[in-house]
């Protein structure tokens, strides 16, 4: 079924305690499409300045990513962001956030991608979310990210979204302000009662909790990951993963949810074994099945 995803593209400068990488290709739109591609065609609609020096025709060169959606604004610059992990890799501290064309109108969704079936909105502010949603007619499964600034800065637009969607997928720390609860369970519930049918907390390196109206759950633990490098984008990929096996089978019963959890924890240590998209783009969809197999060995008992 066909899988749209709005969102960022951006200009990423990454240092952790393994190495830099400037000016590399990031933003959460590019991680998603990379990651969902492995399952399913995926319609990209996001924006970039003139000073843009990627091709996303050839970032993408080999998937099934179609970018009619991409806008070039010759006026504006692209999305920039700069961050350093510390030892600690959970701990990031942000360097450099320019907007840029992120400040301005959302792109447009092209015709031939209205009547997309499945929809990932991206985090960015609420009330462009919905205006992005808008534009599409008969969503079938709608997905959405959201952060603490929205939580705490727009919270009025943030429920009128929450009212919209079907999923919400949000970190740990960002459920517990959203839900006003610090037990992850409650969290979840209380964010299931505010609109959404299902609720997927991430929980890093401790994995994610699926919760579904009507009382059913979901644990998972992350991938045992040997090496961490950089872990920008490793939550869009986990996203990417989940939306684009939903939209494979064309299902979001629990069984499917579940699964779908597992891939994106399967695509996402990809993501953070190595710097910007170079753990996706050198991997081929067995190379994931395989580490499903694994991630399945080591949860059973």
């Amino acid at each position: 079924m066909s899988l749209l995803v709005t969102g960022s593209i951006a200009i990423d400068t990454v240092r952790t305690p393994f190495g830099v990488s400037e000016d590399c290709i990031g933003g959460a739109a590019v991680y998603f499409s990379m990651a969902a591609s492995f399952f399913s065609p995926v319609r990209l609609v996001g924006a970039v300045g003139s000073d843009c020096p990627f091709d996303l025709a050839e970032v993408f060169a080999g998937r099934d990513v179609d970018l009619a959606g991409l806008e070039v604004r010759e006026n504006s610059k692209t999305f920039r962001w700069a961050g350093t992990y510390h030892e600690d890799i959970n701990k990031r501290t942000t360097d450099l956030l320019e907007l840029n064309v992120l400040a301005e109108g959302p792109p447009s969704v092209p015709d031939e991608f209205r009547d997309s079936e499945f929809v990932f909105l991206a985090n960015t502010a609420p009330a462009l979310q919905r205006q992005l949603l808008e534009q599409v007619d008969k969503p079938v499964f709608v997905a959405a990210d959201t952060m603490d600034c929205w939580i705490e800065g727009e919270p009025d637009d943030l429920g009128k979204l929450l009212k919209k969607i079907d999923c919400l997928i949000i970190n740990e720390d960002e459920a517990r302000m959203l839900a006003g609860r610090s037990n992850l369970i409650k969290a979840g519930e209380e964010i299931i009662g505010m609109g959404p049918g299902v609720a997927v907390i991430k929980k890093g390196e401790s994995g994610s909790l699926v919760c579904k109206g009507g009382g059913e759950r979901f644990i998972l633990p992350a991938y045992p990951a040997a090496e961490v490098k950089d872990p920008t984008g490793a939550g869009d990929s986990f996203a990417g993963g989940f939306m684009g096996y939903l939209a494979k089978v064309g299902r979001t019963d629990f069984e499917s949810l579940r699964k779908a959890v597992a891939y994106g924890t399967v695509v996402a240590s990809y993501t953070i074994s190595e710097f910007s998209l170079q753990g996706l783009s050198s991997i081929e969809r067995s190379a994931i099945d395989k580490r499903l197999e694994v991630l399945r060995g080591v949860t059973q008992f």
